[in-house]
């Protein structure tokens, strides 16, 4: 799996980018064929442009230009010049042969002799139009022609008819290379999560057959040494182990409430008993609860209850549960000379109650995802914690039914402080 996955993003990768090269060629391809397309088109137009104002200056020039052979007429037109024609005739075939292939953008034109003097333009068109001009010689046979005069042609804004001809392609195109990128990092992002998972699945049924299996172990051994000859005759020793299966019995059925409760808290089945409590004293009860776990560990905790207003609004189990989840999360990642303290204060309106610790800490990452269901930090050189992942996951889901909040903040190998707050009674 390890060496399939980094394949798949790299194909998928590979396939993202594959498209969206084919896709911007294309464009592009498409973009020049339009441009090309419209050039010619415009060349077009002029061509028959330039026979319209020939047809012009033989009538204007008195010749009758309509029936007459190639020969003649070519004859006729070595003298042609655009200055037999007025500014605006030039101005209305131009329009006129345009608008015959849908050529409807403003333009400028210019008519230059051999010297490239003007002869005869439009009042806006300016030198600079020159080098983005169409062009077209008027008078093609330069040698049978005694004075050769050019067409420049110049279309404003020539730029913005691609985005008005082909906006909408662009426009898609780009709607849908967004679309399979999202898509893309969409998939990515999904496999990830479900490697993740994957991996906290599996943490999950180690963690629960290590935890299930040494009370189960307990227990045979137990049932194994109640059958003995000498143990079934003794009052004392079938109480000793009658009492070592039940403990055991216990433990199991303390692990499966676990596990039956992330279930609740997932369906977010969560039922409170709400009543008024005393925070300050149920944190001191836990606490007293835990000493003796603390002292085991050489370590120390220090109550700061200076909140004045600690009367909340809460479930007494389910708070209880809080206190002692965050305070035993303490004690498990651990290091020598623990300390906890625990502080309480009213900070905008609400109980803020702190749980500080000089712990094992954690990176950036751990502390992002330390409340995820089933997720447990890597403790480092410490190897006998136990547990589900499912402690903080409570924690967090059970604050927030009480329409509170809770955060953490760590630092690896210094501790973590994590702070809860719960809306005053």
């Amino acid at each position: 799996m390890k060496k399939v996955f980094p394949l798949i993003v790299f194909l998928i990768a590979l396939s993202v980018l594959g498209i969206i090269f084919i896709q911007m060629s294309w464009i592009r391809d498409a973009i020049k064929l339009r441009q090309n397309q419209r050039t010619e088109d415009i060349t077009t137009a002029l061509a028959q442009a330039r026979e319209s104002l020939w047809k012009t200056f033989l009538v204007k020039s008195g010749q009758i230009g309509f029936f007459m052979d190639e020969e003649s007429r070519m004859y006729y037109l070595k003298d042609y010049s655009t200055n037999f024609i007025s500014n605006q005739e030039v101005n209305d075939i131009i329009n006129t042969s345009l608008k015959k292939y849908n050529i409807k953008d403003k333009y400028e034109y210019c008519i230059v002799n051999i010297y490239q003097e003007p002869i005869m333009f439009s009042k806006p068109f300016k030198p600079e139009f020159f080098d983005n001009s169409v062009k077209i010689s008027l008078t093609p046979d330069q040698e049978r022609f005694r004075t050769p005069e050019t067409l420049y042609l110049y279309i404003v804004d020539d730029k913005s008819f691609i985005l008005k001809k082909m906006g909408w392609m662009i426009g898609a195109s780009i709607l849908f290379t967004v679309i399979i990128i999202s898509a893309f990092a969409l998939t990515v992002r999904t496999m990830f999560n479900q490697k993740k998972l994957s991996e906290i699945k599996s943490d999950f049924i180690n963690n629960m057959t290590h935890e299930l299996k040494t009370p189960l172990a307990t227990i045979s051994l137990a049932i194994d040494a109640l059958t003995n000859e000498k143990v079934i005759h003794n009052s004392e020793q079938v109480r000793y182990y009658s009492g070592m299966i039940k403990d055991e019995n216990k433990r199991m059925n303390k692990q499966v409430e676990k596990i039956l409760q992330a279930a609740r808290i997932e369906r977010q089945d969560i039922k409170l008993n709400l009543q008024k409590l005393n925070a300050h004293d149920i944190i001191q009860k836990v606490a007293d609860n835990l000493s003796l776990q603390i002292r085991e560990k050489n370590g120390s905790l220090s109550l700061t209850l200076n909140a004045p207003r600690y009367m909340i609004e809460a479930d007494e189990v389910h708070f209880s549960n809080i206190i002692f989840n965050l305070l035993d999360n303490a004690i498990k990642y651990s290091k020598d000379n623990l300390h906890i303290d625990v502080s309480t204060d009213v900070v905008n309106g609400m109980l803020a109650i702190k749980v500080k610790d000089n712990g094992i800490g954690m990176n950036r990452e751990t502390a992002s995802r330390v409340f995820e269901k089933f997720y447990r930090a890597h403790t480092g050189n410490i190897h006998n914690v136990k547990g589900f992942g499912l402690g903080l996951s409570y924690v967090k889901a059970t604050v927030e039914a009480h329409q509170g909040k809770v955060s953490v903040d760590s630092t690896l190998g210094k501790g973590s402080s994590f702070t809860v707050l719960l809306p005053l009674a």
